[in-house]
């Protein structure tokens, strides 16, 4: 259909490149590479860029996993990561994707998947940490095979909320409380980080379930990676003299057909949630499972 558009009217073309060039936005979209976009971090080897730097792949085998890390640091944004994890028997790996700041105190969004034994399902394990503090982790399974294909794992970070979405849909929301005195990572520029490693004293079925080596090299891909965000360079925001209408997201947040969404991911994929683990927290759940509750 593009190259038919393009061919009866050229200009249509035309228009998307001047546009492209006038909004940093869109040219992010059209233009990813991961040669300009990332730095390969440690795997000696096990982390490629390939097909022009439109993919990446990571592998783990018994000696080192690997990851890379984005080149820019960002203070806000919509981070967005098509990813085909490990298939198989992945038991025992983790194959992560999350943004991280720097130093003791940090701030840390994290998605991780779990991987498990063939024909079981993923867990998708998320975690909001402020100031260094963590502890905030749900967990959900995947309503299709994230190993068959690519999907789209994205983080929505504003002042005001992140929201972890999948192919679109909010699966989790964590809500600025800091009125309340609860944390907020908002100050702290964060890089994005993905690794592809050996966790198999905690991941599967809590350590029960070991790596099987014989299956390795585990892979995971990664492709058209899209960072709609606030770049933090020399003390600076690339956001202060932006254009409003690009930056919208700035201010986003889940409206009513967004809210039944995320309702009916937490109802029917959900398997664990920190703000009802009664056992882990004899002396009270977080402040902030509290003021959600009322909210």
């Amino acid at each position: 259909m593009a190259a038919f558009i393009f061919s009866c009217y050229p200009n249509v073309l035309l228009l998307l490149v001047l546009t492209s060039l006038t909004f940093g936005s869109l040219m992010v979209a059209f233009a990813v590479n991961f040669n300009q976009d990332v730095d390969i971090t440690w795997g000696d080897g096990r982390a490629k860029i390939l097909s022009k730097g439109k993919l990446l792949s990571l592998s783990l085998d018994k000696t080192s996993g690997s990851g890379f890390q984005s080149k820019n640091e960002y203070l806000f944004g919509k981070i967005d990561m098509q990813i085909k994890l490990v298939p198989g028997n992945s038991a025992g790996t983790v194959t992560a994707y999350y943004l991280r700041s720097e130093g003791s105190s940090w701030d840390e969004i994290d998605f991780e998947f779990l991987g498990n034994l063939s024909g079981d399902p993923y867990i998708v394990h998320t975690n909001v940490y402020a100031q260094g503090k963590g502890d905030r982790e749900q967990q959900f399974y995947l309503w299709f095979d994230p190993t068959a294909g690519f999907h789209t794992y994205s983080v929505l970070w504003n002042p005001g909320r992140i929201v972890f979405y999948v192919d679109g849909r909010p699966i989790r929301e964590f809500k600025n409380l800091e009125g309340f005195g609860i944390p907020y990572p908002k100050n702290q520029p964060m890089r994005v980080y993905s690794s592809l490693w050996n966790a198999d004293d905690w991941a599967t079925r809590g350590g029960l379930v070991k790596t099987n080596w014989t299956q390795a090299p585990f892979t995971a891909s990664f492709r058209k990676f899209n960072a709609n965000a606030c770049v933090w360079s020399n003390g600076a925001s690339s956001c202060s003299n932006s254009n409003a209408t690009n930056n919208a997201w700035l201010s986003q947040e889940l409206n009513s057909t967004g809210q039944k969404r995320l309702k009916w991911v937490q109802t029917n994929y959900m398997v664990y949630n920190y703000c009802t683990d009664t056992k882990r927290f004899p002396q009270g759940l977080p402040p902030e499972c509290n003021v959600t509750t009322k909210a």
